[in-house]
């Protein structure tokens, strides 16, 4: 009984630890600059992105080419941007910090995945670019 117990846990402290890790990479990654080309190829005004952007972005990254080999995909943040999303929806109107909690985690969805296309783009550019050098 005692052992379940521990185990069930170290289980919880685990997938704790493994979403706080999580969060904090897509954190890492959503604060680097995002390029004036990918904010133009969204139709985004330079500087306000917004939650809204998301979707749009996420098709942008669907048809951007991924010719590196490195993974530069959106991963689990697709999933994540739907539950956020789905709690801002029952949370507008009733729970103001909740509503506004969801709408700052879905623009760091969106600035996450401004900067998943950029990487891409950039390195498709320094591959096409070592191709012609040879």
């Amino acid at each position: 009984m005692f052992s379940a117990l521990i185990l069930a846990i170290s289980i919880v402290a685990l997938a704790q630890f493994g979403a706080f890790y999580w969060r904090a990479v897509v954190v890492g990654i959503a604060a680097q600059p995002v390029s004036e080309q990918v904010l133009a190829a969204a139709n985004v005004d330079a500087g306000t992105l917004c939650g809204e952007h998301y979707r749009s972005l996420a098709q942008l990254h669907q048809l951007t080419p991924d010719i590196c080999a490195k993974s530069s995909g959106l991963g689990l943040v697709p999933l994540y941007f739907k539950l956020v999303h789905a709690i801002g929806k029952l949370a507008s109107g009733r729970v103001a910090g909740l509503a506004e909690w969801a709408e700052s985690e879905r623009v760091l969805c969106a600035h996450y995945a401004a900067v998943q296309i950029d990487r891409r783009l950039q390195a498709n550019l320094e591959l096409a670019a070592s191709m012609r050098s040879c």
